[in-house]
């Protein structure tokens, strides 16, 4: 067979924690995400050659991509050489999944270019060593949507144990993203360390409802899971009217509204498209007087996850 010597491939976004889920669920965007182009090349290691969209450092060493590349190679013992081009659509910080993209897309590509030895979800321990860089920890709750697609849920991390999840066929999330920065690792600092028992059970009952309703398409079950009790009221604080955007969207119908990730994106989930464009509206209506720049999209949620292009 074969091999290809070069891939262009699509990277989505991600929503990570969806709420309930701290470093455990996390889902894939449709349509919204970057672009990389990799290639083989006779000299070894990893070289990254062009990164647009975003000033992000080109030492391999120093970027996510280059990371979770070379984490890769190391474990195939492989000698090979590749080179990256990046185009960044993701703003970095903006709580959907930057950083994933890249180091999930640097190990999908290169393992394409190889042949495929591991498969994607081997693939996932990887990518999370570019998530270390980005935000001091190896969270796997961009990544693994981000490479298998639809929402994942991380059900262990030693081992590592990572289960897709089906999603109903019209669910949409809304996403905007203002145009501040609220970095990862700045975010995980100002969390607590512990937890109340109440909070705990809480949660737990949370994320539980949550798969079920992912499982027997009960949209409103979905919605009354989306409540988080532990992150988002101390990491709410950060991010201007995310309140009142909640109040918004909810009151237009969508099941659930939550911080995409870290934030400063905030994200909603619907049913059908009608509503996830009524939530969009309703975000830019909050938004526009506030004078700060910010982005909204909305998609379905993205079940294949990376793909060529």
């Amino acid at each position: 067979m074969n091999q290809i010597s070069e891939i262009e491939i699509f990277c989505p976004g991600t929503i990570a924690n969806v709420s309930c889920g701290f470093d455990v669920l996390g889902l894939a965007l449709d349509g919204i995400g970057d672009r990389m182009i990799l290639r083989t090349s006779a000299n070894p290691g990893i070289k990254i050659t062009k990164i647009e969209g975003q000033n992000l450092p080109l030492e391999t060493e120093k970027n996510v991509a280059g990371v979770a590349a070379l984490k890769l190679l190391e474990h195939l013992n492989s000698s090979r050489g590749f080179e990256i081009e990046i185009y960044k659509n993701i703003k970095a910080g903006s709580g959907i999944g930057s950083s994933a993209a890249s180091s999930a897309g640097a190990v999908w590509g290169i393992n394409k270019l190889l042949g495929e030895p591991l498969s994607p979800k081997e693939l996932i321990v990887f990518a999370m060593e570019g998530e270390r860089l980005a935000s001091g920890v190896a969270h796997a709750d961009n990544v693994a949507p981000a490479l298998l697609g639809g929402f994942t849920l991380v059900r262990s991390y030693e081992p590592l144990d990572v289960i897709s999840l089906p999603h109903p066929s019209e669910l949409y999330a809304t996403v905007i993203h203002p145009q501040i920065e609220i970095k990862t690792s700045d975010s995980r600092r100002i969390l607590k360390q512990n937890i109340s028992m109440k909070q705990a059970i809480t949660q737990w009952g949370n994320v539980g409802a949550l798969v079920a309703g992912l499982y027997t398409e009960d949209y409103d079950l979905i919605g009354r899971s989306l409540e988080d009790v532990v992150v988002e009221p101390i990491r709410s604080i950060l991010i201007p009217e995310f309140d009142t955007i909640k109040a918004a969207v909810l009151n237009v119908g969508a099941l659930g509204c939550g911080i995409s990730g870290s934030g400063p994106s905030i994200f909603a989930l619907s049913k059908g498209e009608e509503i996830a464009k009524a939530v969009a509206q309703q975000m830019n209506k909050i938004y526009t007087p506030l004078g700060i720049d910010f982005e909204i999209h909305h998609s379905k949620i993205n079940a294949q996850g990376i793909k060529q292009l």
